[in-house]
């Protein structure tokens, strides 16, 4: 199936998602839980939910953030088992999450790492499109649930969140033509969001597969950063984990002038 960007986006399934996950970063960090929700033609038509077994035991500090325990993960399914299965979900929709750069930016190494092709879809972040179409205190997931009296259930857990951002979207299309189309809404969204953005794996970017690698390895690299107190002088950083964003692709690193855990935006590297 084809996407039509003037067509209504009522003419296509709808896939709203959502991920737990063990950690802020991906590489560094996993997705230990999937949910999402199908929508079409008024009603919801299935569902995906799955845990998802880390190769690393959870810290209390990560089930302080889902409840998601390592009792619960252990009899859990492996990536590899599910990756696929939710990949044929999602195909062929218009594809939502809720802050959809990190739900997408811990998805696209998964889909890359098992050999997979990314799905087709039309993305959307209702986060962004409740900036631009809702009035609210602000626009995290919890506040949009409450303020405009939606079925929240547990908060940061994968399916129950994904029920949520589908709830988000549907009021946000309430304030706009019954046949708004696709085009109308990217042009509300104002920024672009496609899997291609979050490749890391498959990435031709130079930069990318230096800190792809040595994430890989826990190799440390220097490197020339255009900011910070030693600026464009060489440091030594041990990156951790890689963020794609439409604001700017960063790395998370402990740079080892101080210990301390940074952000290297890519931009600003030269080696």
């Amino acid at each position: 199936m084809a996407f039509l960007e003037t067509s209504p986006y009522l003419e296509y399934p709808i896939v709203a998602f959502d991920t737990e996950t063990s950690g802020a970063y991906p590489l560094e960090s996993e997705v230990i839980e999937i949910g999402a929700v199908k929508w079409h033609k008024g009603q919801i038509i299935d569902r995906f939910q799955t845990l998802v077994r880390p190769s690393e035991l959870l810290t209390p500090e990560n089930t302080k953030i889902h409840g998601i325990t390592n009792e619960m993960v252990a009899d859990a399914p492996l990536m590899k088992d599910v990756i696929l299965g939710f990949c044929d979900f999602v195909d062929q929709s218009v594809l939502l999450a809720h802050h959809a750069p990190f739900d997408l930016g811990f998805m696209a190494p998964a889909i890359e790492k098992n050999g997979l092709k990314f799905p087709e879809n039309k993305h959307f972040c209702t986060s962004l499109l409740s900036r631009g179409l809702l009035h609210t205190t602000n626009h995290k997931l919890q506040t949009l649930v409450k303020e405009l009296q939606l079925i929240g259930g547990d908060a940061h857990r994968a399916y129950d969140d994904a029920y949520a951002c589908l709830q988000v979207f549907l009021k946000c299309v309430d304030k706009l033509n019954p046949d708004v189309s696709l085009l109308r809404l990217q042009e509300i969204q104002a920024k672009v969001i496609n899997w291609n953005n979050y490749a890391v794996i498959n990435n031709d970017d130079r930069k990318i597969q230096t800190f792809v690698k040595a994430i890989a390895e826990n190799k440390s690299i220097s490197i020339k950063y255009e900011g910070g107190q030693s600026k464009n002088e060489f440091r030594s950083i041990k990156p951790k984990g890689i963020v794609r964003n439409p604001d700017g692709d960063y790395i998370h690193a402990i740079c080892e002038i101080d210990q301390q855990r940074k952000r290297f935006y890519l931009s600003k590297i030269s080696f």
